[in-house]
């Protein structure tokens, strides 16, 4: 009795004093430690949907997609001096590398997506949400044209000062016949769950008493297309299923289960060490999973996928029950629209300079999959960059006029680092004396062409960022930075010298920075390979992945949900309901 007292005081306390913050004792699981976390006082902050009123001289930000960009940009944008507005047609954040684990059920959906409003909701930045799509971006009148995903199509035209675009890509078919009707994708949440029900539905109509033994084979044909990450850990996500799971509960169609890996290059994993690659492969061929590379596919129908070999031209077919296509990504027609307003009708995606702002255009932004930097070239800039450090118009350089602009060419070329490292010189001052020879250090002079010739092959180190989402939550971490200290910086740029102009650029580029990546490749095993060329394979890599990607889902909810997810699966199996 005293103690249901003592819980009434409790509670009385919290309903009528709000403003008090709540405490919550977290044990994490990924860090090992207690965690003590603080939610705050919602009141304070910026009301969800609360719509800038008259006269409001703050900047209008309008912030297209809810994806690893955009999610990262609103997390991190802190200054209150802006009026956010958020269009997408889903209300949520989706941890998409877990996307494989969704298909067989070893984590949930649920688990791996977070309401975008309660990312948004303790800021002190005034943020709307409205769930839509956009149709059309009007850059010159600085308005974006969307429609709602209700029932109630209704179309409404949102004002902006500054556009962050980050509406991601679509999956890319490269117009091969068939697909689009016939095949499955692994991008999105509603994939996911596509995959999951098809997978059961072609072991429930493979144990029907009426099918035929073809059709029973057929349909327990299991194929992916794409030997990236993402298909290949889909492949090994599938065999863990059947093999720990699926075999118990449909004993008589076991035997008749085959998997699928086709891949239209020569190594499946082309992006990781050549060492992963070969262990993969390896274990895929002992684990019984069907490697096909070399195989591009020409054709699906509903029941064949037809596949030509590169090197002999040969075509042939695969009968299939599920097919899941997972080859890479493609511009959205509403980008691709964009993209011809401003010039780029040329590009295969949108192209942003080093401050991620589309070029072209004063103030739209673009990052994540829909567009890439185009990194300027140094040779592009040569005789300004001689110009500038040149101070004495003597028409050549000396080390000491070099060193001078030295920190703001390698800040501004970055690939300038990447060339000295290569060429394991400690500066361009060793590059300068390797072109003149055994001169002495302090005497070393370059006029123009010298320069053009001792950098002429610096671009060549340059290469473009992957799609990954890795790269997305950098890009929007950064551009949240310079939003928050935009005033700031205007008055005191921090950034490298404009070499084709007077002063210095207000912000320092944005620079990617590897933390590594993951390949699960099933039976509990996993390949890393991390920064420094450091590769990891095995089961204690298995247990890395586990720590780091429930340390990286955006909220306590969701990285609790995920670790009882996989306590679940090791305890009672996965689910194999068709829900």
């Amino acid at each position: 009795m005293r103690s249901l007292k003592l819980y009434e005081r409790f509670t009385k306390t919290f309903r009528e004093h709000p403003s008090i913050s709540r405490f919550l004792i977290i044990f994490a699981v990924s860090g090992g430690g207690l965690v003590a976390y603080s939610e705050a006082n919602i009141q304070n902050g910026a009301k969800i949907d609360e719509l800038p009123e008259a006269g409001n001289q703050k900047k209008r930000v309008v912030v297209l997609g809810t994806g690893w960009a955009g999610t990262s940009f609103l997390k991190n944008l802190k200054n209150p001096s802006y009026d956010v507005q958020v269009i997408s047609p889903r209300n949520y954040f989706a941890f998409t590398p877990l996307l494989p684990s969704v298909t067989v059920g070893t984590v949930e959906a649920r688990s791996i997506v977070e309401p975008i409003r309660n990312i948004v909701k303790k800021k002190k930045v005034n943020v709307n949400f409205w769930e839509a799509e956009c149709l059309r971006i009007d850059a010159k009148n600085k308005q974006v044209y969307c429609r709602s995903t209700q029932d109630v199509k209704e179309e409404f035209v949102v004002d902006y000062d500054y556009l962050v675009v980050a509406m991601g890509a679509r999956v890319n078919t490269f117009n091969t016949p068939g697909v689009e009707e016939n095949c499955l994708y692994l991008k999105e949440v509603e994939d996911a769950q596509k995959i999951r029900r098809r997978v059961i539905d072609c072991f429930e109509k493979a144990s029907l008493p009426d099918m035929s033994d073809d059709e029973r084979k057929r349909m327990l044909q299991f194929v992916v297309v794409g030997g990236g990450p993402t298909g290949v850990e889909f492949a090994a996500e599938l065999h863990d299923f059947v093999s720990e799971d699926l075999v118990k509960l449909y004993p008589a169609v076991k035997d008749l289960v085959k998997i699928s890996l086709l891949e239209a290059t020569d190594h499946i994993l082309n992006m990781f060490d050549k060492r992963i690659t070969t262990f993969a492969e390896e274990k895929f061929h002992r684990d019984g999973i069907d490697l096909k590379t070399g195989a591009m596919v020409v054709k699906v129908s509903d029941k064949e996928i037809s596949t030509k070999e590169i090197k002999t031209g040969e075509i042939s077919t695969i009968p299939y029950g599920m097919a899941v296509w997972s080859t890479g990504i493609a511009t959205r027609p509403v980008v691709m629209d964009f993209m011809k307003q401003i010039g780029q009708a040329n590009r295969r995606v949108l192209a942003t300079d080093e401050w991620l702002r589309v070029e072209g255009t004063n103030s739209i932004y673009a990052l994540g999959d829909c567009a890439t930097i185009n990194q300027r070239r140094v040779m592009e800039d040569i005789s300004s960059i001689f110009k500038k450090a040149d101070k004495d118009n003597s028409g050549t350089l000396t080390v000491k006029e070099f060193q001078e602009t030295l920190d703001d060419i390698c800040v501004r070329y970055p690939q300038v680092q990447l060339y000295l490292k290569n060429k394991k010189m400690s500066s361009l001052v060793d590059l300068m004396k390797e072109s003149k020879g055994d001169v002495a250090r302090e005497s070393i002079e370059l006029n123009v062409e010298e320069l053009k010739s001792a950098l002429s092959q610096v671009d060549s180190q340059m290469k473009n960022l992957p799609a990954t989402a890795q790269v997305a939550a950098q890009q929007g971490t950064y551009l949240a930075d310079c939003f928050n200290r935009m005033e700031e910086c205007e008055k005191q740029p921090e950034g490298p010298l404009r070499f084709r102009e007077s002063g210095r650029h207000r912000f320092r580029p944005f620079r990617y920075k590897h933390l590594g990546q993951f390949a699960p490749l099933g039976g509990e095993q996993t390949a890393a390979q991390l920064p420094g060329d450091w590769v990891s394979i095995g089961h204690s890599t298995q247990w890395l992945w586990y720590s780091v990607y429930a340390s990286k889902q955006v909220s306590w909810r969701t990285r609790s949900l995920v670790v009882s997810d996989w306590m679940r699966r090791f305890i009672f199996g996965r689910d194999s309901s068709q829900i």
